[in-house]
């Protein structure tokens, strides 16, 4: 008995698309889902943050602002904090895209910005720190 036939190229080309579609679609799906964070690690990104700021609801500020809410905040709108010209200028409004790339980088999102953080190059601890700010409402 001969083995098993592929088929026609044409079958065989439609066989492959199909494989590599799924792949592709799999691969996105883990991307996704990996770039979402953890936001139970976040909470323990935090403590690195908790040197300057709080976190509770109705807290008061430290160093930095408390960041209860931040997400869906507008950048320097708490009441009574001194945030810097350049944050004030800023019209940034934190979300998670925004949030991401400051906490990548402070001062190469706003130049000026009185936040003296380097950031955080682990893109697993800054989408984690993110998805934990999301869960402050």
């Amino acid at each position: 008995m001969e083995g098993a036939r592929l088929g026609t190229p044409t079958k065989v080309l439609s066989m492959f698309r199909k494989i590599s579609i799924t792949l592709a679609i799999l691969a996105g799906t883990t991307v996704a889902a990996s770039a979402a964070g953890d936001a139970k690690a976040g909470a323990d990104v935090f403590k690195r943050c908790a040197v300057c700021h709080t976190d509770d609801k109705g807290g008061g500020d430290g160093l930095g602002p408390n960041l209860f809410g931040v997400v869906g905040r507008k950048a320097a709108s708490r009441p009574d904090f001194a945030y810097s010209p350049a944050l004030k200028k800023s019209g940034i409004t934190w979300n998670e895209a925004t949030l991401t790339k400051w906490v990548a980088g402070p001062a190469r999102v706003v130049p000026g910005t009185k936040m003296m953080f380097a950031g955080l190059s682990s893109k697993k601890q800054q989408a984690d720190l993110v998805a934990y700010l999301a869960t402050l409402k």
